[in-house]
């Protein structure tokens, strides 16, 4: 439905991504993250976790891939998409309502982590933490010759040494 609002959680992975087919031959993923918030006694002054928030996650195609491939168990994720609630009888008859988040985008948290990014192998876009490319190739474009970098004197005519500015910046620049 067009116009619905995206949220945005920041949660754990509880489990690992499961990636599925569908009949149709359709990849997707599905996993579940735990969004504890700290909450702070103001007579004591101590922290405790609070309430957890649990969510569904879902993707789909060459997305579903990248995660699954990307994201694994208690990792820290930011995860953006639309919020849905369904409803279902558990195993033992009772009614339960879930929430879900069909995912529009996800990535690590680097508040305790570092990641490396690496492009994807099709279409160019930028896929997984760690997957997509061989080992040392970083998948971002970098200028071929210094002479590319417009933000340098190096092969750029004038009258100083990128030295001379902490960083080659010019009166005139090339474009």
């Amino acid at each position: 439905m067009a116009g619905e609002p995206l949220i945005t959680v920041v949660g754990n992975l509880v489990a690992d991504p499961e990636p599925r087919v569908s009949q149709a031959g359709k990849s997707w993923v599905t996993f579940r993250i735990a969004s504890t918030p700290r909450v702070r006694d103001r007579q004591s002054g101590d922290w405790s976790d609070g309430e957890p928030l649990w969510l569904g996650c879902r993707a789909f195609g060459e997305y579903a891939d990248n995660i699954a491939a990307s994201l694994t168990k208690g990792m820290r994720v930011i995860v953006q998409g639309r919020l849905t609630q369904r409803s279902y009888t558990d195993n033992q008859g009772q009614q339960r309502t879930s929430l879900d988040l069909d995912v529009e985008e996800v990535g690590p948290s680097l508040r305790f982590a570092t990641a490396q990014v690496s492009r994807g192998q099709s279409r160019g876009q930028v896929g997984g933490f760690g997957g997509g490319q061989p080992a040392g190739q970083s998948g971002w474009n970098k200028p071929s010759a210094p002479q590319d970098n417009p933000w340098t004197n190096s092969g750029q005519q004038g009258n100083s040494s990128p030295a001379d500015f902490g960083g080659g910046f010019d009166d005139e620049q090339p474009f």
